[in-house]
């Protein structure tokens, strides 16, 4: 059994919702990630920030092959990654 920690485990959940984009700032999230609000508030006071994972956590989740790339003829470092069925397992048994 694979331990991992939370900010792994977060990345996971991620990855599980769409697939991840290198963003600007060396972050990687989903493609068009904006700043959302809160479903029950309705005055949209209290925005929820946009998500993102280290590139660190990402390469500690392809070791495992919790992740993988998507465009295999694409540049390695700016390629897309999306979760493989292994991690949907892990997040299934564990959280």
């Amino acid at each position: 059994m694979i331990e991992l920690t939370p900010s792994q485990i977060a990345a996971l959940k991620l990855a599980r919702d769409g697939d991840l984009y290198l963003q600007p700032s060396n972050k990687w999230t989903h493609q068009n990630a904006t700043v959302t609000y809160a479903k029950s508030d309705r005055w949209k006071e209290r925005p929820l920030k946009v998500k993102s994972v280290t590139a660190k956590v990402l390469d500690e989740l392809k070791a495992p092959g919790f992740l993988e790339r998507r465009h295999l003829d694409d540049n390695a470092s700016k390629d897309v990654y999306g979760i493989t069925m292994a991690g949907k397992v892990w997040l299934l048994k564990n959280k």
